[in-house]
């Protein structure tokens, strides 16, 4: 890291203030070139921006940032512009000029990691933060930010290293004086650590749905009026709705809100069997959307004589008996019975009644609520996360029940402490850590 990135940390765009930030050694030099010398550290001072020739760029506030006490951990500086593209063109021209290097997406945050000045899930934490579009996902980023995950992952290898110690004592000195039953006393420290695992991979699942949206399918046979229904709740015409069996051929994904949590509401293809290979390709992908989806809406023709089409569902799920303001036909006593069967809960509308939809609205707000809030917020909140508490969960199940293996016990709960200290990523292959700063958005 001996060379000086810089970036722009705003949008591109017109705007009424542009800011541009450096990181690295030349920094000081490179406020020195631009605005004359650099201003005390943390005060911001109104220079005048001049590119190599002399030449005016802007009128501009300078902020000097001396390392280590700075967001990298390096020198850094900013330079707050107006924020026409043209300026922002010059400065970084004239950045450039200077030999310094555009940064690449989430390098400035990277570096801030490799200075010790975050951990990888404060850093996940502020990629989560940039991209929060809800309340729920703004709450949620902040805590991780603010070193939740990382505390909890400290207090978990405190318990580890607890444990090895009792095995270790066992295993390396069998013969001092040392209690004969010392590794039989790890194992009620390894319990209690699995169990508190267990309740944050069982809770990981809600953070993975906080951040991603939750997941909503509108499933059954062409013409439910699952497209209809779409449309209604999105509030504009996202899907094509036509009289023509079929017309949804693939997956349609609309974002919405409840109560302050995203959720994905999807309008995919009808269930039916076909020989038409585009249409038989939008029902496979309708199923398998339906399998992976956190409630599934069963939207049923309720004026329609045929036999419904029941996907799989379960418990929690909603069977919508569609059209009701029309005379109603044998389909709809065949989903009643096949819901009952299931116990799903029914639900009569009319896709084209606002009032049916509004109340629709407030029962699907009611499931986001009840699956996504919590007294607390979820320690563990990515794939990333669940996958390694999986990991560490799997070494200590093995280590418990490895009673006369002293050593390989001790090894498994090494690994399980190996696969902690990834979630933070005090050790974490160069792979993993390009990938996760890959998904920054450049100048952060």
């Amino acid at each position: 890291m001996s060379d000086t990135i810089f970036a722009p940390a705003t949008a591109a765009g017109r705007a009424a203030v542009a800011v541009v930030r450096l990181s690295g050694p030349q920094s000081a030099r490179a406020v020195a070139a631009l605005a004359g010398k650099t201003p005390r550290p943390r005060e911001a001072a109104l220079r005048t921006l001049r590119a190599s020739d002399g030449e005016p760029i802007d009128q501009a506030l300078v902020l000097w940032f001396e390392g280590p006490a700075s967001y990298t951990g390096e020198d850094c500086a900013e330079f707050h512009v107006h924020g026409g593209p043209a300026v922002v063109a010059r400065v970084i021209e004239a950045l450039s000029s200077l030999g310094l290097r555009l940064a690449e997406p989430g390098e400035f945050t990277r570096r801030a990691f490799e200075n010790g000045k975050l951990d990888l899930a404060q850093a996940e934490g502020v990629a989560d933060l940039i991209e929060a579009e809800t309340e729920a996902q703004r709450r949620q980023a902040l805590d991780q930010l603010g070193g939740a995950l990382g505390q909890a992952q400290a207090r978990w290898r405190d318990h580890l290293i607890e444990a090895l110690a009792m095995f270790e004592a066992a295993v390396d000195f069998p013969d001092e004086e040392v209690p004969a039953d010392v590794a039989a006393r790890a194992r009620p420290v390894l319990r209690a650590l699995i169990e508190e695992l267990e309740d944050a991979l069982a809770d990981a699942h809600r953070g993975e749905r906080v951040r991603e949206g939750f997941r909503i399918a509108l499933v059954g046979a062409p013409n439910a009026g699952k497209s209809t229904l779409l449309n209604a709740l999105a509030r504009r015409e996202a899907a094509i709705v036509t009289s023509t069996p079929g017309t949804t051929r693939d997956v349609i994904e609309v974002p919405m809100r409840f109560a302050g949590y995203k959720a994905l509401l999807a309008d995919t293809a009808g269930l039916r069997d076909t020989h038409d290979e585009i249409e038989a390709e939008g029902v496979r992908r309708a199923r398998a959307w339906a399998d992976e989806a956190d409630l599934r809406l069963w939207v049923v023709d309720g004026s329609s004589d045929a036999a419904p089409t029941t996907p799989g569902l379960h418990p929690h799920d909603l069977c919508l008996i569609n059209k009701a303001d029309l005379e109603q036909g044998a389909e709809t006593g065949h989903a009643l019975v096949e819901a009952r069967a299931l116990g799903v809960e029914v639900v009569r509308l009319s896709a084209w009644k606002p009032d049916d939809v509004a109340a629709l609205e407030n029962a699907l707000e009611r499931r986001v609520v009840d699956a996504l809030a919590g007294a607390e917020l979820p320690t563990a909140t990515r794939l990333r996360h669940r996958e390694l508490l999986t990991e560490a969960l799997e070494r200590l199940g093995r280590a418990l029940v490895l009673e006369d293996e002293l050593e390989l016990a001790a090894e498994d709960v090494r690994l399980a402490g190996r696969a902690l200290d990834r979630i933070t990523g005090r050790i974490d292959p160069e792979d993993v850590l390009d990938r996760v700063f890959s998904s920054f958005c450049i100048g952060k």
